[in-house]
Formats: structure tokens, C-alpha cells, sequence
């Protein structure tokens, strides 16, 4: 009779190791767009990939024997993985939300960790004789190994959470700033990059979990069930990827990000040396009432600038500080205006909601509705009625 090598485990670690590898190999053959984005998810995945295949070859029942058949050598092979994820995460939401980003010299600190342990292993282990690797790999005992390296996979779990609280920061961050240069934010979806950060987070605090439950048991002797917390977590990660995959499918990320040099654009305090003078206020007034530019619902701040023949920050400094709001708000109230205008004119009825909408500068009907009733106190059709209202009484009025 064979013997099995694999069991229902194993199989979903291979699993989860091919769909990652797949897609990433997707990522960098098919999708074009966005190429510095896809490399850097495309090296996240693979890292996503051998994780799998160090706990395969590490605590896989029956697949730890083959291995160490193979090679004492494949141990440890794949543990980079570990650090690797963590800052590839970081860059691909940095380089989805920036369009300008490039890796700096200050990145380098991210790998810093990966390097340490790829020096540890090569002078710690694959250092020794063939004939040592094989007696540690055979009489490898989990409550027999040194303490320390305990504390070193804590340290890794709580690395790899901080980063993903990191991407959160950045993402709340981005959000926030996203209104100081585009007028309209539809289309400026997180969603997929929400689900990846926060998906990757869950996972890695539960590894947190389980980490500090071999504590328990190991240096304190105190029973827990360890082992099963980490096959869930296995389970969990497979679910992440598939969901993650489905995701990106279905949803597309290719949205205009912000330059890296508008990151802290948004000023909300009074510079001494940047005074604005009472002319370009008034000239600003001029020029919104005039060339009406709110019209057009792809503005963002740097068309604007452009059009009006100031630089964008200077725009935006003088909108923060002398309007009392960022360029989405600035914007949105003149498009409010024009609505009003349009759905209190005496032909409004010929106009439909969505007209209305459009020819203000809108192009979503979610967001036209809740800045308007923001702004108002009522809907646009409850706007509307109350507009015909006032004109059928001023006709009866006056006959």
C-alpha cells in the first residue's frame, strides 16, 4: 500500500502556494497597466507563496520526512518569505495610491529585518556539515529549541503587523488628502485595497495569537491548543488569497492617485509667509463665476490651477485657509449653486434629476444627493417642490 504524503492540510497549503504563484504570474505577464503597482503585488504574492511551503516542509506529518529525504537543506530555504510580505505590502499601497512613487534609499530599512535572518541562517546553519544538518532536522523538537527563537518569531509576527497597521495609516492618510485635489471621488475606490491591508492584518494577529500560545506552553508549561489555531490560521490565509483573487477580477484599481509631492498638501493653519493677497481671493470669485470650471466633473486641483495660472499648492493653501475648506468642498458648493439655479428656473420640469445632476458638474448620484441635502437641508426633488411652490404663489399673487 502507497503511503500518503500529503493530507487534507497539505493539500491546502500546495493550494494556497499555487494560486498565489499563478496569480502573480499573472500580474506580470497580462496586466499592464499600473507596472509598478503589479510588481510590487506580484512580489507580495509570491512571498504569499513560501510561507505555505516552509510550513509545509517544516510541519507537514509525513512531508517533513520526505524533504529531509531530498536535502537538509530545503529547511529554512523558504522562511524569508516571512519578512518579505510585509514590505512588499507597504510599497504596493504606496505605489497604488501615489502615481509617482519610486522605491527610495529609505526603503531599504523594510528589508533590513530579511537580511538579518538570511545572515543567521547561513552562519548558524548552512554552515554546517551535511551530517549535522541532518541529526538537527531529525531530532528537531519544538519544546527543545532554543528559547530565543521564540522570541524571534514574535518579533516577525508583530513586524508584519505593524506594517499592515502602517498601510492603514497610509490609506487613512490618502483618504483625507484625496479631497484636497479631486472634486468628484467616485471612481476612487479603496475597496480592494482595504480588503487586502485589513485581510493580511487579521491574519497576521491571529499568527500573533498563536505564537504567544507555544509561549505559553513551551516556556511555561501551560497546555494550549496551539497546533490547531494554526491550522485555522492555514485555512484562513487560503480563503484570503481565493477572496483576494476573486476581488481583483471583478474590481478594477486603476484610479488616478496623487503625487507623492502633494502628500502633505493640506494645510490647515495660517503661514505667515504665505499670505494671500485680497485680489486673488476676489480674483478666485471672479474666475469660478465666469469660466464656471466646477462644470467640467473630471476637475481636479491641478486642472484648475492650470486654468486659473496658479500653482496647485498655492491654490490649495489659499482654498484651506480662506475659503475654510479643501478643493472637494470648495467645489461641490458651486455645483450645489448650479443646481439650485437649475431646479428653481421657471422650465425646470423639463429638466430630469439626472440632467440636473449632470449639467452641474456631477457625475454621482449618491454624492449629489447627500452634498445636497448636507448643503440644503432638503433633497434636490424636495428643492424642487418647494421652488414651484413659491413661484405658483407669487403668480397668484399678482393676478
Amino acid at each position: 500500500m502507497e503511503k500518503v504524503i500529503f493530507n487534507t492540510h497539505d493539500v491546502v497549503l500546495l493550494m494556497t502556494a499555487y494560486q498565489c504563484i499563478l496569480f502573480a504570474i499573472l500580474l506580470l505577464t497580462v496586466k499592464r497597466d499600473k507596472h509598478i503597482s503589479n510588481l510590487f503585488l506580484a512580489f507580495f504574492l509570491l512571498q504569499q507563496a513560501v510561507i505555505p511551503l516552509d510550513i509545509l516542509v517544516s510541519f507537514g506529518a509525513e512531508f517533513r520526512h520526505v524533504a529531509l529525504t531530498w536535502s537538509p537543506n530545503v529547511f529554512y530555504i523558504f522562511g524569508f518569505g516571512y519578512w518579505l510580505d510585509g514590505p512588499f505590502l507597504l510599497l504596493y499601497t504606496r505605489s497604488l495610491m501615489y502615481k509617482d512613487y519610486r522605491l527610495s534609499k529609505a526603503d531599504v530599512v523594510y528589508f533590513i529585518p530579511c537580511f538579518a535572518y538570511l545572515i543567521y541562517q547561513i552562519l548558524f546553519y548552512y554552515s554546517l556539515e551535511i551530517n549535522e544538518k541532518f541529526q538537527l532536522q531529525e531530532h528537531y523538537d519544538l519544546f527543545l529549541a532554543p528559547e530565543y527563537m521564540n522570541y524571534v518569531t514574535l518579533f516577525r509576527e508583530l513586524f508584519r503587523v505593524a506594517l499592515a497597521v502602517s498601510c492603514l495609516v497610509e490609506i487613512k492618510r490618502y483618504n483625507e488628502h484625496i479631497k484636497t485635489n479631486f472634486s468628484n471621488i467616485d471612481k476612487i475606490d479603496l475597496f480592494w485595497l482595504k480588503l487586502l491591508v485589513i485581510g493580511f492584518l487579521v491574519i497576521r494577529a491571529w499568527s500573533v495569537l498563536v505564537i504567544l500560545q507555544i509561549f505559553l506552553s513551551v516556556s511555561f508549561g501551560i497546555k494550549t491548543n496551539f497546533a490547531t489555531m494554526g491550522l485555522l490560521g492555514n485555512y484562513a490565509t487560503f480563503i484570503f488569497v481565493s477572496m483576494l483573487i476573486f476581488f481583483s477580477l471583478r474590481h478594477s484599481n486603476a484610479f488616478e492617485g496623487l503625487l507623492l509631492k502633494d502628500k502633505f498638501s493640506s494645510i490647515t493653519g495660517d503661514d505667515p509667509k504665505d499670505k494671500a493677497a485680497p485680489e486673488q481671493i476676489e480674483s478666485l470669485k471672479l474666475f469660478m463665476k465666469t469660466e464656471k470650471p466646477y462644470l467640467l466633473p473630471s476637475l481636479t486641483l491641478d486642472k484648475l490651477a492650470e486654468k486659473f495660472k496658479m500653482h496647485p499648492r498655492n491654490l490649495s493653501n489659499l482654498i484651506n485657509r480662506k475659503f475654510k475648506c479643501n478643493f472637494f468642498e470648495f467645489i461641490n458648493c458651486y455645483r450645489i449653486e448650479e443646481a439650485k439655479k437649475m431646479l428653481s428656473a421657471e422650465n425646470s420640469t423639463d429638466l430630469n434629476m439626472l440632467d440636473v445632476m449632470l449639467d452641474a458638474g456631477f457625475n454621482s448620484k449618491a454624492t449629489y444627493n447627500t452634498l445636497f441635502k448636507k448643503k440644503v437641508g432638503m433633497t434636490p426633488s424636495e428643492f424642487r417642490k418647494q421652488s414651484l411652490s413659491k413661484q405658483l404663489a407669487e403668480e397668484v399673487v399678482l393676478f
